[in-house]
């Protein structure tokens, strides 16, 4: 199994506030979804609840709760442990938040795909763990423009041998 961590991050690591993206980006959205369509996805309960449309299309929906049980199209579990222990050895595995679960995560993880946004949010509660001891695989640059005021780049990380 390949444990993948996707998340849009800030320059202090910002990924969120009030349970919403602090930086949405088009064309990390469609990154999001070349990346984790038919493969399997794991999510807390309040990214799920942040969905507009419930479970994602095309991908297995895991959703990890201690309290509720019930989200529809989901498979649901109380620990990322138990989640994982549910899963295959050739599944391909995206982690896609929220901080919780990708503090939860980040040890297990195999790779990291983050879209780094060159800016710093005014406000923001939820964060990214640190992953200073990760090494770039893959960069693309995307400058600043019309459509997106602050500069993004898609960086994919591998553990440090």
């Amino acid at each position: 199994m390949r444990i993948n961590i996707i998340a849009n991050v800030a320059k202090n690591r910002a990924i969120g506030y009030r349970n919403q993206l602090i930086y949405p980006i088009h064309e990390d959205m469609k990154r999001f979804r070349n990346l984790t369509t038919g493969h399997t996805i794991i999510m807390g309960r309040k990214t799920f609840e942040s969905l507009p449309k419930g479970a994602l299309p095309h991908r297995r929906n895991i959703v990890l709760s201690k309290t509720a049980n019930c989200f529809p199209g989901c498979d649901v579990y109380s620990s990322l442990e138990e989640a994982l222990k549910h899963c295959t050895e050739d599944e391909d595995i995206y982690i896609i938040g929220g901080a919780s679960v990708y503090k939860q995560s980040i040890d297990k993880a195999d790779r990291l795909c983050l879209t780094e946004v060159n800016a710093t949010p005014e406000q923001a509660d939820a964060f990214f763990p640190p992953y200073d001891n990760w090494q770039i695989e893959s960069y693309e640059h995307h400058p600043a423009d019309e459509n997106h005021p602050e500069a993004y780049s898609f960086v994919d990380y591998i553990r440090k041998p």
